[in-house]
């Protein structure tokens, strides 16, 4: 996976983020199938909104992983629902 500067990530639509904040800030790229697998490992550690965003993002994670013939295997966190960490 390539590491995304900050002119890259402006490239990515906001559509190709697993979640966007309040603040219009995209988290967890699902653009291409590396990224997407990254996306996989960091959903959990990464910090959302709410329960409701971190299911949103999760449900993305999941459709974009399905696009790229990603298998996830049914322990890994994201494929099932969980709890959010709240800021």
């Amino acid at each position: 996976m390539s590491e995304l500067d900050a002119s890259d990530r402006k490239r990515i639509r906001k559509s190709d983020f697993a979640y966007v904040d309040d603040e219009g800030e995209g988290h967890l790229p699902i653009h291409d199938e590396s990224h997407v697998r990254n996306a996989i490992s960091r959903w959990n550690q990464t910090d959302f909104e709410s329960a409701e965003a971190k299911e949103k993002a999760r449900k993305k994670i999941v459709s974009a992983a399905k696009k790229h013939g990603i298998e996830l295997d049914p322990d890994d966190k994201v494929a099932k629902a969980g709890r959010s960490r709240k800021k």
